[in-house]
């Protein structure tokens, strides 16, 4: 039996999927130690979504080496089956898993049996389109909160992106399977599922054929004992339907909080970049979400220096940015990514200039998370506590996402209470300076 370690980079739902993996390494008597406690096999889960995807994953194979020159280091994920042969060729590999092999990985590579210096990586990495079973997955690195896969591929060309490439068509598990594992998740003690996949908008495709739909499947959760909380991490503007906002404002588990990718708020790079709406429709599911949820958290995904981004349509986009009322960024920077129609889209952006238009998304990002929380204070809050601890302080969200830090007490760990909020501190953290009984017992 071995040691096996895990080193995950990019989404949440490679998380969840390299928790899985591990799950199958246990059953079959093999046992999980940290990446710095002498492994047997180092497994490397890779993302694709930068350019650093290369070097991050040469940085990590060097560091294994070091800690164990005779252990196996595997390497899966969306940058092994874009690049299987490339990375085959880094030293010290010993082999590579496509999407279609490295949820059998335990069964493909069963002597883990160190290459010998000279002869190449072992691939094993069909091509994309044999990548049609689907896996449920999900963490359990954090009591408190888990990552659950509900969905997995796209079939949206957005004209920058590899992820089609990389983890094949879209497709999902039944509603009735996820259910079970939701319960599973329950049964040790977890209080929040966060709910994550490609597209998840798109959940309910099984062998090609639409069968459900995500609604069908946020109704059957809500269903769900021994779950407090389940979070949408991130959802297209398209497929975020009225009936889905209307639902999640009178569930009794869902809550109030969206992640909502606009990529641009210029009409023009949205066509550019082949996405599926224009930014009037975006305008339209916050101001729906806002009307019945007014304290609701939106989050934003913004891409900058997309090829044909224009200073003009840059200015464009931040001015939309600017006046819609939602909570905060996550700002992306454009990089050239191989097999992409991006590439052949004039003008290219340079570097510095997506670096700079990169920095006042992320000024801006910061004045909407602070004027966001500027407006919860003095509201009433329900807070998850976590085991983290920073300054004495324990620290925990809130089901509209502000993150709440409170005098650290051992009884509040893994607990569900309600708050008040009384100040954002300097390190941008909502305060509460006391939790009285009368809260505790709520």
């Amino acid at each position: 039996m071995k040691k096996v370690a895990f080193y995950t980079l990019g989404c949440k739902l490679n998380y969840s999927e390299s928790s899985s993996i591990a799950r199958l390494f246990e059953a079959k008597g093999h046992s999980r130690v940290e990446f710095n406690e002498n492994p047997d096999v180092f497994i490397i889960n890779t993302c694709s979504v930068t350019e650093n995807a290369d070097k991050k994953c040469r940085k990590i194979v060097r560091e294994a080496q070091k800690i164990n020159p005779d252990g196996f280091v595997a390497i899966i994920g969306c940058y092994a089956q874009l690049k299987p042969q490339e990375i085959s060729e880094i030293p010290g590999v010993d082999a590579v898993l496509g999407a279609a092999e490295k949820f059998r990985l335990a069964d493909l590579v069963d002597t883990f049996e160190k290459t010998p210096a000279g002869q190449p990586a072992r691939v094993l990495a069909s091509h994309i389109d044999q990548a049609v079973e689907y896996h449920t997955s999900y963490s359990l690195n954090d009591r408190t909160r888990t990552f659950l896969k509900v969905q997995d591929g796209c079939d949206y060309p957005c004209s920058y992106c590899t992820i089609p490439l990389a983890r094949g068509k879209s497709r999902s598990d039944t509603i009735e399977n996820i259910i079970n594992a939701a319960r599973d998740i329950a049964a040790r003690d977890v209080k929040e599922i966060v709910l994550t996949g490609v597209n998840i908008g798109d959940f309910g495709i099984q062998n090609g054929v639409k069968k459900e739909t995500f609604l069908d499947l946020v109704k059957a959760l809500d269903e769900v004992e021994g779950i407090e909380r389940f979070r949408i991490s991130s959802i297209e503007p398209n497929l975020l339907t009225d009936e889905i906002i209307s639902f999640v404002a009178q569930s009794k588990r869902f809550v109030p909080h969206f992640h909502i990718p606009l990529q641009s708020g210029s009409n023009k790079v949205l066509g550019l970049m082949k996405r599926r709406y224009k930014r009037e429709l975006y305008t339209e599911r916050v101001a729906a979400i806002k009307a019945l949820m007014p304290n609701c958290c939106i989050g934003v995904d913004v891409i900058v220096g997309h090829p044909g981004e224009t200073q003009e349509l840059f200015e464009e986009s931040y001015r939309f940015l600017n006046e819609l009322d939602i909570s905060y960024l996550h700002v992306f920077t454009y990089s050239e990514r191989e097999n992409t129609a991006a590439l052949e889209i004039r003008p290219i952006v340079p570097k510095n200039i997506r670096a700079d238009r990169s920095k006042m998304l992320h000024i801006l990002s910061d004045k909407k998370r602070r004027a966001f929380y500027d407006s919860q204070i003095g509201k009433t809050g329900t807070v998850l506590f976590e085991d983290e601890i920073q300054n004495g302080q324990m620290l925990g969200f809130t089901e509209n996402y502000v993150r709440v830090a409170v005098k650290y007490d051992p009884l509040l760990i893994n607990e569900t209470k309600e708050i008040r909020h009384d100040y954002v501190n300097s390190e941008g953290l909502m305060e509460v300076t006391e939790v009285s009984e009368e809260i505790l017992a709520h």
